[in-house]
C-alpha cells in the first residue's frame, strides 16, 4: 500500500465513505433475455447423453438406505446396493411433474424476500472459504469477527441481495458448533435470507430448527427461508450426508442447492460437452432425490464446472470453456423447469489484482448472460476460493453493481430519448448544462464506488492511492458505519437458549 506523506493534508484524506441504504434492492429481475446458444437437436443431444449416463453408468449412494429406497420405489435400478441407475427419462419426469420453477426465499424484513427463478437474478456472497485477508493484516485463518464482518458488509450493500451462508469458515469455534453461530450471526447482523449447514443432516436440522424460532414453526412449514448448498462428490458420487442433507431440507419444505464440483479433467472430462452431460445428470439426480422425499418442495440446480491447468492440476477461472457451460446449462435448467445456480466473482489470482479482475469479470458476465436465478460467491472469492478478501468484496460489489444496471436493460421512453434536450441544446453546443442533464445526473450513469476517474494530476494531488487502497479503506469505513437490524428481543432470547442448549449436549470436535 502507498502511505500519505506526514504533514499533508490533502495526501491523508480518505475516500469519502458512502453509508449504503440496506433496503435499497431486493433482487434483480431481468429485462434482457438470456443468452440461447444452442438450438433444439444440441439441447436434445445433451440431454439424451445425461439420461445415459445416469442409466448405462448410474449414481452410487454411499450410506443412505432411506435414498436408495427412494429411488428404487420411484422405478431405478438398484445395484450392490448403491449403484443407482436411472431409466431414460426417470429423473427429468420426476422433477417436471414437481418441482416449482420459482419460488420466494422469505427474510424476516418482508422487504427483503427474493424471488429465485424466471426472470429472477439474487447474488449472494462467495462461500466456505478457510482463509480470509486484508491489505493490512494479510492472509489467515478466518475467525467468527470475520465472520461477522462479512456478513455485515453483504448487509450493507445494496447490489448483494443475500446474506449468503458460510461466507469464511469461523476456525476458532469447534467445527461440530460453529453452524450455529454462523446461522444466527446471518439472523441477527443481517436481515436478508440466507442460507444453513451442510457438513451433516444434524446440523442441516439444527439449522431449519432455528428458522422455526425465528419465522414460526407453521410458517416456514409452508415457505421457503432458507437454502442448503449440497456438493455431488464428482464424479457420480452422492455420500450418504449429502443425501440426508438433501432430505432434510426437502422434507422440512426448504430448498436444496444441488451442485456437481467438477473440475475438467480431474472430477470430470476435459471435453465440454462432455463434462456439461456429467453436470447436469449429477445435479439432475440431486433434485430429484429431493422431488421423491417431498413433492413440490423448492430447489435450485446447480452448476459448478470448471477448467483446470493440465500442467500443475490447479484449478483455473475465467476460462471460455465454462462460460460455454454457463450458457448451455441456463437452456437446459429452464427446459427443464427449475431455477438455476452458478458461480460469480471466481478467480484463481491470490491477491486482488488485474488477474482478479479479469477473471472475476469472465466468470460473472456469462452466469447473468446464461440467466443464472442465484449467483453464489458475487463478491470476495481470492485464489480458488480458499480466500475471502475484503479487499475484494467491495471490489467485486461494484461489478455486482454493473451486472444491475446491464440486467435492467434500455430505457426507450420520453425521458430516455431526451428529444427536449436536443431542442434546447441545438446544434454546436453541449449537454452539460441542459434541463435535462440537470434532472438526470445523479441516475444517469453508474458511477463506480471504487473506480478513480480523475486526471492523472488530481489523482497524483490526492495521493496517487491504486484500488487496493480505496477499497480498504472502503471496507473499514463501512464496518465503522453499520448498525444491525431490530431483531425482537425475545426471538433472540429463544435462539440463544437453543444454541446454547444445542452445545452443551456434545463435547467440542474437530470434525
Amino acid at each position: 500500500m502507498t502511505e500519505p506523506r506526514a504533514g499533508d493534508k490533502r495526501r491523508r484524506r480518505a475516500p469519502k465513505v458512502r453509508a449504503l441504504h440496506p433496503a435499497a434492492a431486493t433482487f434483480i429481475t431481468r429485462a434482457i433475455p438470456p443468452y440461447e446458444m444452442l438450438g433444439e437437436e444440441a439441447l436434445v443431444c445433451i440431454e439424451a447423453h445425461a439420461d445415459r449416463i445416469l442409466e448405462e453408468i448410474g449414481l452410487e449412494i454411499r450410506g443412505d438406505p432411506e435414498a436408495i429406497a427412494l429411488w428404487r420405489a420411484a422405478g431405478a435400478d438398484i445395484a450392490n446396493d448403491c449403484r443407482v441407475r436411472v431409466p431414460k427419462g426417470l429423473a427429468r419426469a420426476i422433477v417436471r411433474r414437481s418441482a416449482p420453477s420459482s419460488f420466494t426465499q422469505h427474510a424476516r424484513n418482508p422487504a427483503r424476500s427474493v424471488t429465485i427463478g424466471g426472470r429472477s437474478t439474487v447474488l449472494a456472497p462467495a462461500y466456505g472459504s478457510p482463509f480470509v485477508s486484508d491489505a493490512d493484516g494479510g492472509r489467515r485463518y478466518g475467525t467468527l469477527a470475520d465472520f461477522h464482518n462479512f456478513v455485515r458488509l453483504a448487509y450493507l450493500s445494496p447490489w448483494l441481495h443475500h446474506s449468503g451462508g458460510t461466507v469464511c469458515e469461523p476456525t476458532d469455534v469447534p467445527v461440530n458448533k460453529r453452524h450455529l453461530d454462523m446461522v444466527y450471526a446471518h439472523m441477527t447482523l443481517s436481515d436478508k435470507p440466507f442460507m444453513g449447514s451442510v457438513t451433516t443432516a444434524a446440523r442441516a436440522a439444527d439449522s431449519i430448527e432455528m428458522c422455526r424460532i425465528l419465522f414460526g414453526r407453521d410458517f416456514v412449514d409452508r415457505h421457503c427461508v432458507i437454502l442448503g448448498n449440497v456438493n455431488v462428490n464428482s464424479p457420480l458420487v452422492l455420500d450418504g450426508e449429502a443425501c440426508r442433507v438433501i432430505r432434510t431440507y426437502a422434507a422440512a419444505n426448504q430448498a436444496p442447492v444441488c451442485v456437481p464440483f467438477i473440475l475438467g479433467g480431474a472430477m470430470g472430462p476435459v471435453t465440454t460437452a462432455g463434462g456439461l452431460a456429467q453436470c447436469f445428470a449429477e445435479a439432475l439426480f440431486c433434485v430429484a432425490l429431493g422431488q421423491l422425499e417431498r413433492a413440490g418442495s423448492p430447489a435450485i440446480l446447480g452448476n459448478f464446472l470448471s477448467s483446470m491447468s493440465l500442467r500443475s492440476g490447479a484449478p483455473t477461472f475465467g476460462t471460455p470453456e465454462p462460460a460455454l457451460a454457463y450458457f448451455a446449462i441456463g437452456q437446459l435448467a429452464r427446459r427443464l423447469g427449475v431455477p438455476l445456480r452458478c458461480g460469480g466473482n471466481l478467480c484463481a489470482s491470490k491477491v486482488p489484482d488485474g488477474q482478479a479482475a479479469s477473471e472475476s469479470a469472465n466468470s460473472l458476465w456469462p452466469a447473468i448472460l446464461a440467466g443464472a436465478n442465484f449467483v453464489l460467491h458475487s463478491a470476495g472469492w481470492l485464489e480458488g476460493g480458499l480466500v475471502m478478501s475484503y479487499e475484494k468484496f467491495v471490489m467485486d460489489l461494484d461489478q455486482c453493481a454493473l451486472m444491475h444496471v446491464v440486467a435492467a436493460g434500455m430505457a426507450l421512453d420520453d425521458n430516455a430519448f431526451a428529444l427536449e434536450a436536443f431542442r434546447e441544446v441545438g446544434p454546436g453546443k453541449h449537454f452539460l448544462g441542459s434541463t435535462h442533464t440537470l434532472r438526470n445526473y445523479e441516475t444517469a450513469f453508474l458511477d463506480a464506488d471504487l473506480a478513480d476517474n480523475n486526471s492523472f494530476e488530481q489523482w497524483q494531488e490526492a495521493g496517487a492511492h491504486d484500488i487496493l487502497w480505496r477499497a480498504t479503506r472502503r471496507w473499514q469505513g463501512l464496518l465503522a458505519a453499520y448498525e444491525p437490524p431490530p431483531l425482537e428481543a425475545a426471538i433472540d432470547a429463544a435462539l440463544r437458549e437453543y444454541i446454547a442448549r444445542r452445545k452443551a449436549s456434545m463435547p467440542d470436535a474437530s470434525y
